[in-house]
């Protein structure tokens, strides 16, 4: 009977038929006049790839209508967007297969429909289907929602119950009462009498153990996946136009829709949808919710930009419809940073959400214990989060059934008697549907199903700790044992995301000091819209390279475009205050330390002097010219520079020793500290400490090893387990060549096949220096292959430490419990070592996001290729740098953390003196804490905004010092926020950091 429900509770009143044309422009349905409408027929197949269809057809309600719900059911072979009299109505797609045109029609009553349809990309066009006009029998259609809800209950309970014996009891009095042969009148008075027999059954209540579920209506919209972003574009309006229909019939109907990129994209391409949406906030039924601007990626951005995705998103809804986001809600992220917590805090974000944990498929040994508990970030700060169960992902609908099994797949049961439960459904957005509300009314307190309060999520949170905090804590990232491939595919998108973050700092810094210095324009309204950008590209599935080809095609020319932006507004503003002119350069140093360094010389120089006129070591290496230089803390160096004309002048002193430190053969790089020894493939067979008289090589290092890469699912995202087994052997031998031999540096080319594709690196060492270089291009010609290279080392420890954002985390190196063994693939930041209590071996990079460690092998990860969702990833020519550095002493006094920053932030260059000086804007007395950000303040007032972090685990008291003139110096939050002035005396100012600590300084500038 459920099954056949259809054709009792429709009538069909008459097929439609809609004219159209396809296109591949962005139409608006005010458009359309002039375009070249045809006649469309069932079974006809249009369209092609990324391409999209206009239909229209117009309707006339009957006179039989009269009073009642008419619907239309359209079928053109795809998603599409609906339009009733010019506005955005609703959808047909996966869960939305009807419209209602009218709840009471009128007789004679028109509707202009207008529909755009998606076409896909599959190399398959859809097919032009049969589109009708309904009557919907309102009364029947109740009597099968009461039908369907008890039935699924009594499906769901114990056998031998008295619930389940009263409900075989009711079902049979109606099927012996039903008559589904009789029609109109007489089956509608028919079936209200069924219902009255089912009423007594739907209005049982639960006793007083039953859990609570707290429901919240919602639609995971992923901005880019399997379709681009142009076609999320139409997903928002399907979306919320149809949610927007259900809240204007069910009043108490609450949907929360996170991710303020996509109110940003109703308000700009569906202004009347979006006055409608801006109304329903105001009624409370929509509730904006969810934290950060997109739903990002937390592994791979960096600490700032995951601020600036909490400043960006809390900042417009705040501004759009006065509401304080308190929830970070990502449903569908890759794992969670293990100093999200503090982040969160930082930016007023109390409670975090995700449903992914629970979602691991067959690459996991050791299941998540928790769905609420206190999460407890690396620095202590702790934040009360729930994970909802995988399955609450994907719902059909809610009915008895769902929610029993919600309870049933909760993991904590002592003490706990509510839950956090999504519904409607998501992915390519869509929500709930009628059915869904309809039994939501019915199940607020059916017996036999728990109870249920629909709202907003933040009054589950609210719930909990009026209840009591469970005792459950979590300590540390919430690591994913899932989609480990996502820190490796599509390396560019990697690249051009760590290059534009660095690149922020720069503008920033730079912006910063010319508009206080030179009183040149602070461009705050392009940075606004150059920062959302980046954050854009950090959804989790665009920057985790997850996405089909068109996705990640058109991130790589955005982040490329945005790049090109980000230098030419960071040059200018280190052009602002070097001045110009052709006798002088200045050197830029936006790291917070004095350092010494290599940096590029400007366009027709050709010497360098110090200000006491010695001549500088300069270095020619493939046509571009170094030199050596030191440049202070966040700040710059002046020096004279030599065209041409003056490069022989004989009476210049020089600081070009007679013989360099620094000497290079073949098989050999050495200078004052290391020596190392090269084999016939380009490998490091020794790696000679001059200083302790020790070898750090447990085996040849530099090795490059490949995999075949064919995980069982999930091709982009997933590493599998076994894949060490599946190794490829590298047998080619290599060209090595001297390529570079000093004075400032020496370098060994090595030229060798890996398997299809080419390595070309140049390993570089510079004089005085305990870092070696692997300056790396790889033309990758292959096909679901893994590409790694590993570092044997001679260190004895359990476990290896990763840097993650503003810190490191400690994860094992071994596979001892299932957890640890779940852990063969992570990832890091900038850096990841290896040390015991007096030393240690550290891999550095400059966009490598994916690493393995195995006991005393450290295999940074490199490339991956791919076939599915996009069958050409990462194919082409990549460029990268990583590197090692080896200490003696204690991982606290080691350079690890400065020698990451310094090989991926380089110094910089501008011709023209800055007025003669040298200049230090600010400066810290501790070598573990880092001014990680100095910006304008968000405001426009002109204040200084200097973000600190403690980098190495530890309690520590720093002073830190600025010639900026200051007249008050305040800690605030991370947005800039709840300033609390600071005692300071002579440009210092005193403070202290409990491990990993992030403090934000609002300095007020004279």
């Amino acid at each position: 009977m459920l099954k056949k429900k259809n054709q009792y509770l429709l009538t069909k009143v008459e097929a439609l038929s809609f004219s159209g044309f396809t296109t591949q422009e962005q139409l608006s349905v005010g458009g359309l006049e002039g375009r070249p409408f045809r006649p469309f027929v069932s079974g006809e197949r249009w369209g092609e790839d990324w391409a999209y269809a206009w239909f229209r057809s117009s309707v006339v309600a009957p006179r039989q209508a009269e009073g009642k719900r008419l619907a239309v059911m359209l079928d053109f072979g795809s998603e599409a967007t609906i339009y009733v009299n010019g506005a955005v109505s609703g959808a047909m797609d996966l869960q939305h297969h009807d419209l209602t045109l009218t709840r009471a029609a009128r007789a004679g009553e028109r509707f202009e429909i207008v529909a755009e349809a998606y076409a896909g990309h599959s190399g398959r066009q859809p097919t032009f289907g049969e589109s009708f006009l309904y009557l919907v029998e309102e009364e029947i259609y109740q009597f099968f929602i009461d039908l369907e809800c008890l039935y699924d209950l009594r499906n769901h309970l114990d056998e031998d119950s008295l619930r389940v014996a009263e409900i075989d009891r009711g079902l049979t009095r109606v099927f012996s009462v039903i008559d589904l042969t009789l029609r109109e009148e007489a089956l509608t008075r028919n079936i209200g009498q069924c219902r009255q027999i089912l009423k007594p059954l739907l209005e049982c209540v639960n006793g007083s153990t039953a859990p609570t579920l707290h429901l919240m209506g919602q639609s995971h919209l992923d901005i880019a996946w399997l379709w681009p972003i142009a076609e999320t574009k139409r997903k928002i309006a399907r979306t919320m136009s149809n949610q927007l229909a259900l809240m204007e019939e069910y009043p108490e109907y609450r949907y929360v829709q996170s991710q303020p990129y996509l109110f940003q994209l109703a308000k700009d391409l569906y202004p009347e949808l979006y006055a409608r949406m801006k109304a329903a906030v105001r009624e409370g039924q929509l509730i904006p919710e969810g934290g950060m601007w997109v739903e990002p990626d937390t592994n791979l951005p960096s600490g700032e930009s995951l601020i600036r995705q909490a400043a960006h998103g809390k900042r417009f809804f705040k501004e759009e419809f006065g509401k304080d986001n308190e929830m970070l809600w990502l449903p569908d992220v890759f794992g969670y940073s293990g100093n999200l917590p503090q982040i969160m805090k930082g930016c007023g974000l109390k409670y975090f959400a995700s449903v992914k944990m629970f979602g691991t498929y067959d690459n996991i040994g050791d299941p998540f214990p928790y769905n609420t508990f206190v999460w407890e970030g690396i620095d202590g700060s702790q934040i009360l989060a729930h994970l909802l169960n995988y399955g609450d992902y994907y719902p059909i609908r809610i009915n008895p059934s769902f929610l029993i099994h919600q309870w049933k797949e909760l993991v904590q049961k002592d003490g706990i008697t509510t839950r956090l439960t999504q519904f409607g459904h998501g992915d390519g957005g869509g929500g709930a549907n009628r059915d869904d509300l309809e039994f939501m009314r019915r199940l607020a307190d059916l017996e036999g199903a728990p109870r249920t309060k629909h709202g907003s999520p933040i009054d589950y949170f609210e719930d909990q700790i009026e209840r009591g905090v469970p005792d459950a804590k979590y300590v540390g990232e919430l690591y994913y044992s899932a989609h480990r491939g996502t820190y490796t595919t599509q390396a560019l998108i990697k690249k051009l995301n760590r290059k534009a973050e660095i690149g922020f700092r720069e503008i920033e810094l730079w912006g910063a000091a010319a508009r206080l210095l030179r009183e040149r324009a602070y461009p705050y309204r392009e940075m606004d819209g150059l920062w959302k950008t980046l954050l854009l590209h950090q959804f989790h599935d665009i920057l985790p390279g997850s996405s089909i080809h068109r996705v990640h095609e058109e991130a790589q020319a955005e982040l490329t475009a945005l790049n090109r932006k980000i230098d030419v507004q960071a040059s200018e503003a280190r052009a602002a205050i070097a001045g110009g002119g052709e006798e002088s350069i200045a050197v830029f140093n936006s790291l917070s330390w004095e350092r010494a360094g290599l940096v590029v010389l400007p366009e027709g120089v050709k010497t360098v002097s110090d200000a006491s006129g010695n001549r500088l070591p300069v270095q020619w290496h493939d046509g571009v010219g170094y030199a050596e230089v030191e440049a202070p803390s966040l700040g710059w160096a002046t020096f004279k520079a030599g065209r041409e004309e003056r490069a022989q002048e004989a009476d210049v002193p020089s600081a070009v020793p007679a013989v360099s430190a620094v000497q290079a053969t073949a098989s050999r790089l050495e200078n004052e500290l290391l020596s190392i020894e090269i084999n016939e493939r380009g490998e490091l067979a020794r790696i000679f400490d001059k200083t302790t008289g020790t070898d750090w090589a447990a085996g040849a290092c530099n090795v490059m090893r490949m995999y075949r890469d064919q995980p069982s699912d999930f091709d982009a995202w997933e590493i599998d387990r076994r894949y060490r087994s599946a190794e490829l052997e590298l047998t080619a031998s290599a060209k090595v060549t001297v390529s570079a031999s000093g004075p400032l540096f020496a370098a060994v080319r090595v030229e060798r096949e890996l398997n299809r594709s080419t390595l070309i690196q140049d390993i570089r060492l510079r004089a005085g220096s305990r870092r070696v270089e692997f300056h790396t291009t790889v033309h990758w010609r292959e096909a679901n292959k893994l590409l790694k290279v590993d570092f044997p080392v001679r260190i004895r420890t359990n476990e290896s430490l990763h840097e993650i954002q503003f810190g490191h985390v400690k994860r094992p190196n071994h596979a001892s419990r299932p957890h640890d063994a779940d852990r063969f693939e992570v990832s890091q930041h900038k850096w990841s070592a290896l040390a015991e209590a007096n030393r240690g071996f550290a891999l550095l990079n400059d966009c490598k996001y994916g690493i393995s460690v195995d006991d005393h092998t450290m295999s940074l990860t490199l490339l991956r290729a791919p076939t599915y969702p996009d069958e050409t990833s990462d194919q082409g020519t990549h460029q990268f740098t990583y590197g090692f550095v080896a200490w003696d002493g204690s991982f606290f006094d080691s350079p690890v953390v400065r020698e990451a920053y310094e090989l991926n932030y380089p110094l910089t260059a501008a011709p023209g003196g800055a007025g003669g000086e040298s200049r230090s804007l600010l400066r810290t007395d501790r070598s573990n804490v880092i001014a990680e950000t100095v910006k304008p303040a968000e405001d426009g007032s002109g204040d200084w905004i200097v973000r600190l972090y403690e980098c190495k685990g530890a309690t520590v008291t720093c002073e830190v010092r600025t010639d900026l003139p200051f007249a008050q110096a305040c800690e605030t939050n991370m947005l800039e926020e709840e300033p609390v002035e600071l005692a300071c005396a002579e440009g210092a100012i005193r403070l202290d950091f409990r491990p990993f600590e992030v403090k934000t300084l609002r300095l007020k500038v004279r």
